[in-house]
Parts: structure tokens; sequence; C-alpha cells
């Protein structure tokens, strides 16, 4: 491919296996699937426990990407959709996964993830999606106390940072740590919208600013608009990330910086969050329905 038509915004699609797990030693097998306006991921667990998983890039029929998304998970497991008595879908193509016993809001399978994934401690869970940013607060079970969404525009989201990579011709994973390299903090661009944050950032790259201080102005206004949300449903320690733009560093050090608190660290990757939590509903859900709770 040509550095002229390469797609900078295009990340890896990926799947995993635990190798030392057996599903046919369990009790209970249960999933999630969590479809995203741009990603979407599928989590298969085993008594409660992270077997399998996938990612990747939602497609234009949201119920063929569920179909997709759950088979590649289950590739190298011998099992099938039909062998899951359970499954949850979650995100904003939830209603669209065909086998799926019940739906449940992103909102309430993110921090139910999140706590999974960080542990108990987790009381502010930042999910920073494709489309969307949400700011969630919950006690020491995982349970939602109260959230904040913005919706209305892609600025602050992996959609803006998307586009973003696509104008400075950088990779997206590349993209955090190339904005962090520069000495001083450049004024940040636009925060209100992503059309206006790529005009004035392509602006600023035609007066000879370095790709390094525009991505580092870019990053800089998402993560102001971040930190109004955040101030707005009242940040309570521990604080994590989650989604895929939390393995953003660029994003993630100057949350830190600027809050004045430090992310925990993920134990499992971060972007599993919301198909983690919809996978353990599903167990308690099916342990319900089979009277074992």
């Amino acid at each position: 491919m040509s550095e002229k038509s390469r797609e900078f915004w295009r990340w890896r699609e990926y799947r995993y296996t635990m190798p030392d797990m057996d599903w046919h030693d369990t009790k209970v097998v249960t999933a999630g699937v969590d479809i995203g306006s741009v990603g979407s991921k599928a989590v298969v667990m085993l008594d409660g426990e992270l077997y399998s998983f996938a990612a990747m890039r939602t497609g234009g029929e949201s119920e063929e990407t569920a179909i997709k998304v759950m088979n590649w998970a289950l590739e190298e497991t011998e099992l099938k959709t039909e062998n899951v008595p359970y499954v949850v879908g979650t995100g904003y193509g939830r209603v669209n996964v065909p086998f799926a016993k019940r739906t449940i809001t992103e909102i309430a399978c993110h921090a139910r993830g999140a706590h999974y994934i960080y542990g108990p401690t987790v009381r502010t869970v930042l999910d920073i999606g494709g489309q969307d940013c949400k700011a969630i607060r919950c006690d020491e079970k995982g349970k939602v106390m109260s959230f904040l969404m913005n919706d209305k525009c892609a600025a602050g989201t992996g959609r803006g940072l998307e586009v973003f990579a696509d104008l400075i011709r950088v990779p997206i994973e590349e993209l955090g740590k190339t904005s962090l390299d520069v000495e001083d903090e450049p004024p940040p661009v636009s925060n209100t919208c992503v059309i206006f944050a790529k005009a004035e950032s392509l602006a600023l790259l035609r007066q000879g600013l370095s790709r390094e201080k525009v991505a580092a102005a870019y990053h800089l206004a998402m993560v102001n608009r971040i930190i109004d949300l955040l101030t707005r449903v009242g940040i309570e320690k521990d604080f994590v990330v989650t989604g895929g733009v939390a393995k953003n560093t660029g994003i993630v050090s100057r949350l830190e910086r600027n809050l004045g608190i430090k992310p925990l660290e993920p134990k499992l990757d971060p972007i599993l969050a919301g198909a983690m939590g919809a996978a353990l509903f599903a167990k308690a859900l099916y342990e319900k329905e089979i009277g074992l709770r």
C-alpha cells in the first residue's frame, strides 16, 4: 500500500483464547457482545473468568458484525454460539445481537467490566467510545450510582482521533506517543466540534507547526473536554479509563497531569470492558434462571 493511500485511522483487529483453560470442565459458559459505533467486541467467560475474546471494526450491519465477532471469539475453542447458554448484548447496536437473550446498557456493563479489569476499589469510570464519552460513578460492587454522557459531537471520542490520525498521517496506535514528543504544551485547538478542530489543526500544519505540536494541541483539547465531563459527574478515587482510547498515552498521561489523579493500570485489555460486563451479567442471569442463585 502506498503512503498516499494508507488508512492511518485503521486500528488492528485481534482475538485471543486463554491457552490453559478448558470449557469442557466448566459449569457456566456465558458471553457478552458489545456492538459499538466504531468497534465491536465479544467476550466468552467460563465460570466468570475470561476465556476468549475478539475485537473488530463495526461494519455497516450491526447484526452481521455481532455474528462475525462472536464467531471469531469462538474460533479456536471448538465451541459454537448455540453452545453458549446465555449471551447479553450491549453497546450502540445491542438490540441487533440476534442470539442475545438480554440487552443491558453500556453504562452498566462498563461499570461492571471495569471492576473485573481493575478491581473493586474503582469508583469513577471514564469510557471513551467511538462516538461518545461517558463518566460513570459506581459503588464497590460495580453498580452505577450516577453518570453523564457527551454524545453531541465526535470531539473527545475515538472517532475524532481516527479523523485526526488521517489528517496528520500518523498511525492511530502511535498518535498518543507522537503528541507527547513536545517540549512544551501548545494552546489547544477547539474542543466543541471535531470539524472545527480538524480545520484548526490543518491551519496549524500549513503554518509550519510540526505534527507533534499539532497532535499535542488536539489531545489537549480532548482532555479539556473530558475533564469538564468528569468534573460535572464528580471524580472519586479510584479512577480508571475503559475503551480503546485507554491505550492512548497522550490522553491518559494528560488526564493524570491535569486532574492530579493517576488512573489505575489495567490488568486486562480495557477495550473489552463493556463486553466483559455483559458476560458477567449473563452469568448472574443464567444462574438465576437455572436456580443456582
